[in-house]
């Protein structure tokens, strides 16, 4: 079951939303007063449920075409049988109302739509291009947006790393289409590679690759970010290994490679969150 709800990517989440409250969305807050704070814990946790959810009927409705695209994790997967992923999908959610529903009425209404979202997302939307793409950036970036409108910062720093992430997010997304159009053309899915072509979809790819260098730009030169100045130099040098990478790639093995150091590259970002400024979080432990 742990496979089936990817639980290193939910504590990656956790960390990401603890993080970002920290340093971006509530730096003006004594440190204890947000790592404490019961309501932004709820949240958290009601985000990480319903995420934990919506892997859950994601590879409920993948099974057949996970078996094509990624063997091994499937027959991993097929060790908890659909009736009980299903069972434990309506646990999660009921779950995730209940903790929602301890911070306000508003968190249960955001949560309810969020698991409709991840649904139709997983059962019509994600079968189609580009708004299927869409959608799933969207809905991975959703349980900040919680955050976001719970500590109510509407600081312009705080968009632009957010339209930084749904860049790299949306590239991940793509990536992974090409990763897996064997699969998807088995079981009949419309997406982006398969009705527009490989050489569409790095195009495509390139693009994204080129808007990403706007957010970065601002972020370095426009706001105070600390030392993480580095992890963005670093991030550019790596968008530029895997552009390389793309045009060069032809077998499947090297769309996953690509998808990986995107992934690298949204997960070092999470943990270099630390980077903008240390001297403030050791000020506010104390």
């Amino acid at each position: 079951m742990f496979s089936v709800i990817r639980g290193y990517n939910i504590l990656i989440i956790v960390i990401a939303q603890y993080l970002a409250s920290i340093y971006i969305l509530a730096h003006d807050k004594p440190l204890r007063q947000v790592v404490f704070d019961v309501n932004l814990f709820m949240l958290v946790l009601a985000s990480a449920v319903t995420i934990a959810g919506g892997y859950i009927i994601n590879n409920f409705y993948d099974s057949e075409k996970d078996l094509i695209n990624r063997p091994l994790k499937s027959t991993l997967d097929r060790l908890v049988s659909q009736n009980t992923k299903l069972s434990f999908y309506f646990v999660l959610n009921f779950l995730a109302v209940i903790m929602a529903s301890y911070v306000s009425f508003k968190a249960v209404v955001f949560f309810s739509i969020y698991i409709f979202g991840i649904w139709f997302y997983s059962h019509k939307l994600k079968k189609r291009p580009f708004i299927g793409n869409l959608t799933s950036a969207i809905l991975t970036i959703t349980p900040f947006f919680a955050i976001f409108m719970y500590y109510k910062n509407f600081e312009h720093v705080i968009f632009v790393h957010a339209i930084f992430l749904f860049l790299l997010i949306s590239m991940r997304e793509l990536t992974k289409d090409l990763e897996n159009i064997k699969g998807d053309l088995t079981q009949n899915y419309q997406t982006i590679p398969i009705v527009y072509g490989e050489m569409a979809s790095k195009k495509m790819l390139t693009l994204l690759c080129i808007l990403t260098l706007i957010p970065i730009y601002l972020l370095l030169f426009k706001f105070k970010i600390g030392y993480m100045y580095i992890y963005f130099y670093l991030s550019i040098v790596l968008l530029v290994v895997f552009l390389v990478l793309l045009w060069w790639s032809k077998t499947k093995w090297h769309y996953v490679i690509g998808h990986n150091i995107l992934k690298f590259i949204i997960v070092l970002g999470v943990f270099s969150i630390l980077l903008i400024d240390i001297n403030v979080l050791l000020n506010r432990i104390l």
